[in-house]
């Protein structure tokens, strides 16, 4: 365990280069897309934190009451954990820019720093789940949204994806919405379309 609560993996970068932060999803580890962002960003500075909840073992970063049922207080909690874990680590490492990655509760809890913080230059949300309707604070003119989603995905339901993306562009972001014909497994296409994404960067 860090002094910032999360154990992580870490690739320190060149200066001046972005930082990549890759959250993963319910049950993963700071493991499971480590090495895709270094692949994508090579010199870039890549964080990796493992989420610091446990549901039956499994390790998330916020908790839950039941399935697309959030615990608010905790997502507050974690929302502000992150904000300033992400920023420490861009200061140290003097990033250009704060990028972030994010599969399933991983792309929740980074939507919602992106939400609520909007510390994020871009961000990649693979098959996210907002079951709630986010209040309009800040702009978010200037930011750029990778949204990637399944069509028939059980988890991340079809409107709620739209509804995500529809209020990310409302506030101003540049969104881009990828989907394939799956459900709620990561797609070659979804892969093509985060190297596209991100290789600006």
């Amino acid at each position: 365990m860090t002094e910032t609560g999360y154990v992580h993996r870490l690739h320190a970068g060149a200066p001046d280069k972005p930082i990549l932060l890759v959250l993963h999803g319910t049950g993963g580890d700071e493991n499971q897309f480590f090495d895709f962002g270094r692949r994508l960003l090579p010199e870039a500075t890549i964080l990796s934190p493992r989420g610091d909840v446990s549901e039956y073992g499994a390790a998330r970063f916020f908790r839950r009451t039941g399935e697309g049922v959030y615990d608010m207080s905790d997502l507050s909690r974690a929302t502000e954990k992150m904000a300033a874990y992400v920023k420490a680590f861009a200061d140290e490492y003097r990033a250009s820019q704060i990028l972030g990655l994010g599969f399933s509760n991983g792309a929740n809890i980074l939507a919602n720093v992106l939400i609520e913080k909007g510390i994020f230059d871009a961000a990649v949300l693979m098959h996210p789940l907002i079951p709630f309707q986010p209040e309009a604070r800040s702009t978010l003119a200037g930011r750029k949204v990778l949204v990637t989603a399944g069509q028939r995905d059980p988890i991340a339901p079809v409107a709620m994806t739209q509804a995500l993306s529809a209020h990310l562009e409302g506030r101003g972001a540049e969104v881009r919405t990828v989907w394939h014909a799956g459900g709620h497994e990561i797609a070659p296409s979804e892969i093509n379309a985060v190297g596209d994404f991100l290789g600006g960067y």
